[in-house]
């Protein structure tokens, strides 16, 4: 899990932001350089796996934010969400419904939490190869569902995400 914060300088739009999901991935890793270039602070958060299977996807997403709050070094006047609340900040928040298309600077979150990621997968590509982690980005994909059906879980996958504990267990009865 990664999560992003981005502080945007007033006054200096940067052109092309919108949900990273939309946004194609070389324009993605363009974004990204120019966000890290022009805003007054970027923050990165992460919530590994055990943390994820702990305490489950939605609180490991607030933790992963309460981190990446904590990265940027400055304490914002305001916090905008893609619609998670966090409890107990010490600013205002505002929680946004589709944020990454509304805000400029939940976008720009978007694309640096999505970058992020995207390269951590591809790093451990190199570790795992035969799950293809640098061409689905970890998600459960047909293609994905079979490798962990052929060669079982690795640790990076999150036991407690159905689909891969439903292959883990397939994987260990035909052993």
């Amino acid at each position: 899990m990664v999560a992003a914060a981005v502080i945007l300088a007033p006054g200096s739009p940067i052109e092309g932001l919108d949900d990273s999901k939309r946004v194609a991935p070389a324009e993605r890793e363009r974004l990204f350089d120019l966000i890290r270039e022009q805003a007054v602070a970027v923050g990165v958060g992460t919530a590994d796996v055990a943390t994820i299977d702990r305490v489950n996807i939605l609180e490991a997403t607030r933790l992963a934010m309460r981190g990446a709050l904590a990265g940027l070094g400055v304490e914002p006047e305001l916090v905008l969400t893609d619609y998670v609340t966090l409890r107990d900040l010490g600013c205002p928040q505002r929680n946004l419904v589709r944020g990454d298309r509304r805000s400029a600077s939940v976008a720009a979150a978007s694309i640096i939490a999505k970058v992020t990621r995207d390269r951590i997968m591809e790093a451990l590509d190199r570790e795992y190869p035969v799950y293809g982690f640098g061409r689905h980005k970890g998600y459960p994909t047909p293609a994905h569902q079979r490798a962990i059906l052929e060669h079982g879980p690795c640790p990076l996958h999150r036991m407690s995400f159905r689909g891969v504990g439903r292959q883990g267990e397939l994987f260990e009865e035909r052993q």
